[in-house]
């Protein structure tokens, strides 16, 4: 019976709390944060259209150029494949150390699915192999998305959103003078805890889950109808609610610990700073010190491995290359694992609290 009675208040301190944290101004960042990814994509997508509908009218059968090789002529091309999209023409010069540039011409043409930029030197087509180009790339854009959630989402933009979050539901308060209505309600002090994280957690689960998943869909909008019926509903669901999942267990544990944090220190600079930088060096601590780490088990989550440039310098490389992942039920299970320990702590340190506007 008193348990119920303890969920009812956690359920009623988070419906109010939640008014102010979903529309408070200082939350308008972070959704900015959690859409910047999915603007972006769309605007990779609005370019996709607007440029396959200006070619629409032009389209050139695929078959036209198999049958092509290097070393036909202008004229063996344009009676095979009809007028070019765009026919340009370089004429030969000198360069300035004196080598002789011979005569270039350029034709494009649309075959539905790519461009296929022809290169005739001194009339003669060359390269014809390498004039293929995708209009779009399927699996480019998956690669693109894996990174963006990776290094943008887990690393940064829920990072710093369960910052602005968290901790402010404790810090934030003090900084209004207001907690202290707050502690005059009778109400234990665990019990507002859990109704301040409840209300946070489903704000920031709310914003960056759906921010993944509108991304994701605006992703796969522009692409080919028959790679979309390969792709979806299997394996693009599961990929989907993965990406989900990591977001929202990324709020999870990132959560409580930004919670925690407030609850001890004035200044959320220095928490922020350790913590980013202990996130970082992940992948060079031990096997144990790992486990310490939120986004060691998130990141075992997503579904596709972020791309890794092999040009990069190798610190960069290494700092961004995943520790060894554990698997799926470890990594629910230790991030649930440590959210219970740090929200055990900052139930300890919330009865501790001594309210001293003065000194905040």
């Amino acid at each position: 019976m008193r348990a119920r009675f303890r969920l009812r208040q956690v359920r009623t301190i988070a419906g109010l709390q939640l008014r102010r944290v979903f529309f408070a101004r200082r939350s308008l960042w972070v959704y900015a944060l959690a859409l910047f990814p999915a603007l972006a994509f769309f605007g990779h997508g609005v370019e996709i259209t607007i440029t396959r509908n200006s070619f629409a009218d032009q389209i050139t059968p695929p078959g036209v150029f198999a049958g092509l090789r290097d070393g036909d002529t202008v004229e063996q091309v344009l009676s095979r494949a009809g007028e070019a999209i765009t026919d340009r023409t370089f004429p030969a010069r000198t360069h300035r150390d004196g080598t002789e540039i011979p005569e270039r011409r350029r034709l494009m043409y649309f075959d539905g699915t790519s461009r296929w930029d022809l290169t005739f030197i001194s009339g003669v087509l060359e390269g014809k192999d390498r004039a293929r180009r995708a209009l779009i790339n399927f699996a480019e854009d998956r690669g693109v998305f894996a990174g963006i959630f990776t290094y943008f989402y887990l690393r940064l933009a829920i990072f710093f959103g369960c910052l602005g979050i968290f901790m402010n539901l404790f810090r934030g308060e003090m900084l209004d003078k207001t907690l202290h209505f707050w502690f005059l309600a009778p109400v234990r002090r665990d019990v507002l805890l859990a109704g301040k994280y409840l209300a946070g957690l489903l704000t920031a689960v709310t914003i960056f889950t759906g921010g993944a998943a509108l991304c994701f869909l605006v992703m796969l909008w522009p692409q080919e109808p028959a790679e979309l019926a390969a792709f979806w509903p299997n394996p693009g669901l599961s990929h989907l609610f993965w990406y989900c999942a990591a977001a929202a267990l990324a709020c999870v544990g990132y959560g409580s610990v930004f919670l925690a944090a407030g609850l001890l220190l004035r200044n959320p600079i220095v928490p922020a700073v350790v913590l980013l930088f202990w996130e970082s060096i992940n992948s060079f601590l031990p096997g144990m010190l790992q486990k310490l780490s939120v986004l060691y088990y998130v990141q075992a989550l997503t579904p596709v491995p972020p791309p890794i440039d092999t040009g990069a310098p190798m610190i960069i490389r290494l700092l961004m290359s995943p520790a060894t992942p554990p698997s799926t039920a470890t990594a629910v299970l230790g991030l649930f694992g440590l959210t219970v320990v740090v929200l055990a702590a900052a139930s300890l340190a919330v009865k501790r609290l001594e309210i001293n506007y003065a000194s905040d």
